[in-house]
């Protein structure tokens, strides 16, 4: 009887295995037919279709395996992205794409690193993987086309925002080394008005710099209003019953907050149960037990940042406009007034209302409590 797998593949079926290691340069390649057979190793040009439908047809021959036996890939997710994961699905190549975080290293001082040895280590964790083995890597999740175009605006938002902010940051500094700050009317030239800590205007060169700073301040605002602007009218013609439409419904959650969720992945990266949403946003506990010690080492922050960041704001906006939610209440009833408490607890809200938010997206089931915009 031939065991199987959890794929339902029989495990004496022909494959061959690809392991793949990306540079710019180069895609060097580890081939085999299964645990020990000698692994072919090849290099070619990066993206060359062709070649590799050359390498792949060799590799079969080589390894004597049949002209039509399947071929399963990986590689490491990084700055290609997942175009390469594109290609590969067009030459009939069931590839998955490996978070470099999860990959079994050596942990001695020193290792010996080539592109070499990564592919073979690649293509034979491959193999463990294809035989059932558990808990060899952790793969990512590969969005469509449409959905990896769509969440450039909710990012390219982020990062406008984080570069106003820390421009603005700057002249404030700016002006703190004169003895002043900006003025609370801050309209127009407003910088010619200022007067230093000795009663005496600004020098000519601060000026010249700070009206400098505020016409980038001008296009970044232009900017970030455009990309608010593209959002609303994005959610705006969503279906009544979309999971946008049904997002924003709630009160507490804006359209900045509901895109940035989508766009990370709420509906499209087909969750299963809870655990694998708390993963994404990786608010977890790490403890640390071996023989009589136990501790715990804090919140894992191995998680989405940006995912991370919108969840404790939509948890502050929570507790502050659904005061009849079981989560608001049991945030108030274990964390008192205190700053320090309440720090730690809203990350506890922010993990649950995540899943509350999946399930209203995805399901339709209403977080128990929540209350809906007019």
């Amino acid at each position: 009887m031939i065991a199987t797998t959890r794929s339902e593949r029989s495990v004496g079926e022909p494959t061959l295995y690809v392991g793949f290691e990306l540079s710019q340069q180069t895609w060097k390649l580890a081939l085999t037919s299964g645990m020990g057979a000698t692994p072919v190793l090849r290099t070619v040009a990066p993206g060359d279709g062709a070649a590799l439908r050359r390498v792949l047809a060799e590799a079969r021959r080589r390894l004597g395996l049949p002209a039509g036996a399947r071929v399963v890939s990986c590689y490491e997710a990084g700055r290609d992205g997942f175009w390469i994961h594109r290609l590969l699905t067009t030459l009939a190549v069931q590839n998955r794409v490996v978070d470099s975080a999860s990959i079994e290293v050596s942990r001695r001082a020193k290792r010996v690193k080539t592109d070499r040895l990564d592919a073979l280590k690649l293509v034979a964790m491959l193999i463990r993987v294809c035989q059932g083995e558990r808990g060899v890597w952790r793969e990512v999740t590969v969005p469509t086309a449409a959905a990896e175009a769509t969440r450039h605006g909710s990012r390219e938002r982020t990062r406008l925002v984080q570069d106003r902010t820390a421009l603005r940051n700057q002249v404030r500094s700016w002006l703190v080394t004169w003895g002043t700050a900006v003025p609370r009317d801050a309209h127009g030239a407003w910088w010619t008005t200022v007067r230093d800590w000795a009663d005496h205007p600004l020098p000519a060169a601060l000026q010249a710099r700070i009206a400098r700073a505020a016409a980038r301040l001008a296009l970044l605002d232009a900017q970030v209003a455009e990309l608010d602007a593209a959002q609303v009218a994005r959610v705006g013609t969503a279906p009544a019953a979309s999971p946008a439409q049904r997002l924003v419904a709630l009160k507490g959650v804006a359209t900045t907050s509901a895109t940035t969720l989508l766009d990370e992945g709420l509906v499209w990266r087909a969750f299963r149960n809870r655990r694998e949403i708390g993963a994404l946003l990786g608010f977890s506990p790490t403890p640390f037990a071996s023989g009589a010690v136990q501790h715990e080492q804090g919140i894992s922050r191995a998680g989405n940042a940006r995912l991370q960041s919108t969840m404790i704001q939509l948890a502050w906006q929570w507790v502050r406009w659904q005061p009849l939610s079981p989560l608001s209440q049991w945030f108030h009833g274990h964390f008192g007034p205190g700053r320090r408490p309440r720090k730690v607890g809203i990350v506890a809200v922010a993990r649950k209302l995540l899943i509350a938010l999946w399930r209203w997206a995805t399901q339709g089931i209403v977080p128990a409590g929540a209350l809906l915009k007019a």
